[in-house]
């Protein structure tokens, strides 16, 4: 007979799927001395680009507890975002996370919305915490931890029937809720089509990013202007980068799509580089507010396009 914590996970897991969560599961607090190891191994070697912001807050990625006191369970969970789209030729592209509301603010809300399901079903106080890419969390290795997923050679989590196009989050809670699920088998196999159409060689080896060479990066994160280098690796992709994802079999092959959630803005899909060089501040806020784009700025989005613009015409001319 199941445990009344077994019970409870049980009925969160129903709760999650109602809500159109592609995966969750639950794992407790215990250290994570590989992936430390990774990410301190990553900022030593300085492959995490600019990102400052990634050299703080070390700590408490070692300890969650320091981000809710009392912590037992981490909850982590994923919602699909693949959703079928075809690039024309000629035109730059854009992420297809970036084509949607800011995924910060749906999967916040899906969350919070479970967490309401929790304690109505536990029917006792809970303290909690939400998180979705706002905390220090190793979010990878708790969802592996969870059984929800594994991380691929491109270092992207991979959820069974569901692939990588995925949005994670989390919910810290001080209750304890126990787990059969366990940690799934590597899937990736002898594939590396994703190492082999990396463009820039981001992908340093299986499982490794050098992310100051992603094009996601690039375009995303870095604050300053391009190198004439920087510029050219960027390619057609005017924000973020799919590559890696569009050659994953199991993205080919997912039977779960994306969330009711995430509607395409078909105003943006094949956007033209002359018409991003042409918007006014109050033309850019028109066209991306709401999505993850908003939140690089018209420079840097005009940065881009004038690199991608550069890059099409040679392409043209060869």
């Amino acid at each position: 007979m199941a445990d009344a914590s077994t019970d409870l996970a049980h009925q969160i897991r129903k709760e999650a799927a109602l809500l159109g969560f592609a995966a969750i599961g639950f794992s407790s607090q215990t250290p994570q001395p590989l992936a430390l190891k990774r990410f301190t191994s990553m900022i030593q070697e300085k492959r995490h680009g600019e990102m400052s912001y990634m050299e703080q807050r070390i700590e408490e990625r070692a300890n969650p507890s320091m981000l809710l006191s009392g912590l037992h369970t981490i909850i982590s969970t994923a919602i699909s975002y693949n959703y079928s789209l075809k690039h024309q030729e000629g035109y730059p592209k854009i992420s297809k996370y970036a084509l949607i509301d800011d995924y910060h603010t749906v999967v916040k809300a899906k969350l919070e919305e479970l967490l309401a399901s929790i304690k109505r079903v536990l029917g006792e106080p809970l303290s909690a915490l939400t998180t979705v890419d706002s905390s220090p969390l190793f979010e990878k290795n708790w969802a592996e931890k969870a059984g929800i997923g594994k991380t691929g050679k491109n270092t992207l989590l991979n959820v069974p029937s569901a692939g990588s196009y995925l949005f994670l989050g989390e919910i810290l809670i001080d209750k304890e809720i126990s787990s059969t699920k366990r940690p799934l088998p590597n899937y990736c196999g002898s594939c590396s089509n994703c190492l082999e159409h990396c463009p820039t060689g981001a992908l340093v080896e299986p499982g490794k990013i050098d992310a100051s060479k992603c094009i996601s990066y690039l375009t995303v994160e870095l604050k300053r202007e391009f190198t004439t280098e920087e510029a050219a690796m960027i390619g057609d992709w005017v924000f973020g980068c799919d590559l890696c994802q569009e050659v994953c079999p199991y993205n080919q092959q997912a039977s779960i799509m994306a969330h009711k959630s995430f509607v395409v803005r078909d105003e943006l899909v094949n956007i033209s580089t002359e018409s991003i060089l042409n918007l006014t501040k109050s033309g850019f806020r028109e066209l991306f507010y709401g999505t993850p784009i908003f939140r690089i700025g018209l420079r840097r989005m005009k940065r881009n396009a004038r690199a991608v613009a550069e890059n099409l015409k040679r392409s043209g001319e060869l």
